[in-house]
């Protein structure tokens, strides 16, 4: 097989958590470019919505579906609709996420509550939900979005202790799972991505721009394309023998 051939996804099914906005629409996008059939599915179905026509204008097939990955109901539904209109799921990038900036000594338990519900086990509920079929066709990619915050502690700026935590579990999910279910040909990987100008992150970056750009090597933040590339080598052929790893993309932050 051809060195780029390895990348190409034409015929796979890829489901995208969050892939109306942000990491998600870039991911989402990424995959569309590499051939692959792409569900994206949220709580907001008008951006999903736009997200699938900007897929199809690409060449490649979508779905938007409504989900919150809280519901269990939601996720067998995105689950039926792509297994109907597509035969199988290949491919499966758990992006929802959520986040509440407060001093720990102040963070409300509902916000706590919110954040480890959405991140870590819609994580949970989707990656079961999706495994069982993954598991009958003993094949799948499975990819978690992690962050460099699930590391350890972060710069006092960084007042996110629900978001930081869950990340950190995140990690030790997919080391897990990526164990559980190899022996099903299952690869469980994740990304760390660093800091990218998002909806979710860009107050935080606003007020701690200068201490990332002083604690990043490459001395940027990350953009548009910087992360689609490393999902799609996970995603591919390329990855057959990469599982229980965590991707780092945080142009050299972690190395310091």
């Amino acid at each position: 097989m051809h060195i780029l051939d390895l990348f190409k996804l034409n015929g796979k099914t890829a489901i995208v958590t969050g892939g109306g906005r942000g990491l998600g629409a870039q991911i989402a996008r990424g995959f569309a470019e590499a051939g692959a059939n792409v569900v994206v599915c949220s709580r907001n179905l008008e951006a999903c919505e736009e997200m699938k026509e900007e897929i199809k204008q690409l060449g490649a097939d979508s779905l938007a579906v409504k989900c919150d990955v809280t519901n269990p109901d939601d996720i067998e539904e995105v689950v039926n609709q792509t297994v109907e209109q597509f035969g199988t799921i290949d491919i499966l990038v758990n992006n929802s996420g959520a986040t509440w900036g407060a001093p720990v000594e102040e963070m409300p338990y509902e916000a706590w509550e919110k954040v480890l519900d959405v991140n870590v086990t819609g994580t949970f509920l989707m990656s079961q939900a999706v495994g069982q079929v993954m598991i009958k066709q003993h094949s799948g990619k499975i990819i978690n979005i992690a962050s460099i915050a699930g590391f350890g502690g972060t710069p006092p700026f960084m007042q996110t202790i629900g978001y930081n935590t869950s990340k950190g579990a995140i990690m030790t999910f997919t080391k897990d799972l990526a164990v559980k279910w190899g022996k099903y040909n299952i690869n469980v990987n994740a990304i760390a991505p660093g800091f990218f100008p998002t909806k979710m992150s860009n107050v935080l970056i606003e007020q701690g721009r200068e201490q990332i750009l002083a604690g990043t090597p490459l001395n940027r933040l990350g953009e548009d394309s910087d992360l689609k590339g490393a999902a799609l080598f996970l995603a591919s052929k390329a990855a057959d023998y990469v599982s229980g790893d965590i991707l780092t993309v945080d142009g050299g932050a972690h190395a310091y």
